[in-house]
């Protein structure tokens, strides 16, 4: 069977289970087919992002702490996705729900971007890396916007992965038919003398125009630990770790390291980043993704920094925000 057929197949199944309201026994008589692979295909289509479920948010019962965290920061909106009410040490526990901050805030990142690309459909679109970005990407399904651009705000040349920026581009130009543009460039140049030169080239120069102009601009944050995916990623040394520490830095977006302020640190790394500065962010509508409780304190830095509009949160993540602004722990 081709791989378009096995598209085909999953299209329909998902067609018949989710929007005709036949169960999986009815679906399988109408096609043919075994329970069983029914039930593997409408598996592969929420996993390949064929199928995305939307829900409303508002009746998740989370507007307080919407409420709160967007007074606090001063933010157009926040939404909060919902909580499983554990800690991250029991979510770390059940290899069923390690994801899940990272799926739930990448399936509310995408209906997000869905409305944007139906309100204004020549939207430029910059995208950072990570994966709760790659998540987003997988349930991008239902929407076209062949004018629209996307565009990494950062060095793309980075890890081999499915959540490196110019895999993120790609897949979201190819899920809206948009185009994708993205900087040829390392996540962080060798010199500072480097980078100079890489900002230099016009293959560089162009995109990181249009970067720098983006209407939307959705980025995601980094925690500066053994865990974070720039060390797992080996993108920086157990060294650089400590001393980006040391300098004050408690997270990272786009490769740019900051404070407990929000604020780029006084750090050589920072000299040598391939990225959009915070000055260009802060003219765009710049949106947080946020998925996990380690997070949570670099999250809270950036949000004080002024540079965002929106922010996207897990449930447990934002219940820890909170606490952290009533007990002015930060």
């Amino acid at each position: 069977m081709t791989e378009i057929n096995e598209h085909q197949l999953m299209a329909r199944a998902a067609w018949l289970y989710y929007l005709g309201g036949l169960n999986q026994k009815e679906t399988s008589a109408r096609m043919g087919l075994t329970r069983a692979r029914v039930n593997k295909l409408l598996q592969k289509a929420r996993a390949s992002g064929l199928v995305s479920i939307a829900i409303d948010q508002r009746d998740i019962g989370l507007l307080p702490l919407e409420e709160a965290i967007q007074s606090e920061f001063g933010l157009q909106f926040c939404i909060c996705t919902p909580s499983l009410g554990l800690s991250q040490t029991e979510i770390d526990a059940h290899e069923n729900l390690a994801d899940f901050p990272r799926r739930a805030v990448g399936s509310v990142a995408a209906k997000y971007l869905r409305d944007i690309l139906v309100s204004n459909p020549n939207a430029v679109i910059g995208t950072g890396w990570g994966r709760t970005l790659e998540q987003m990407t997988l349930h991008m399904a239902g929407v076209k916007a062949p004018k629209a651009r996307f565009i990494s705000l950062m060095g793309s040349l980075t890890a081999n992965s499915a959540f490196n920026p110019f895999e993120v581009v790609q897949a979201l130009a190819r899920a809206t038919g948009a185009e994708g543009f993205f900087l040829p460039v390392p996540f962080i140049a060798d010199t500072k003398k480097d980078r100079e030169v890489l900002l230099s080239q016009r293959t560089v120069a162009r995109p990181l125009e249009l970067a720098r102009h983006a209407d939307i601009s959705l980025i995601s944050i980094g925690e500066l630990t053994e865990r974070s995916l720039l060390r797992q990623q080996d993108m920086i040394s157990p060294e650089e770790l400590i001393a980006l520490r040391n300098a004050g830095a408690v997270g990272d977006t786009n490769g740019i390291f900051f404070d407990r302020n929000g604020l780029p640190v006084a750090h050589p790394l920072n000299d040598r980043t391939l990225a959009v500065s915070f000055q260009d962010l802060k003219k765009s509508t710049t949106i947080i993704l946020s998925a996990g409780s380690r997070k949570v304190e670099a999250t809270c830095a950036l949000l004080r920094s002024g540079i965002c509009k929106g922010l996207i949160i897990d449930g447990d993540s934002a219940h820890l925000l909170v606490k952290m602004i009533k007990k002015n722990k930060f």
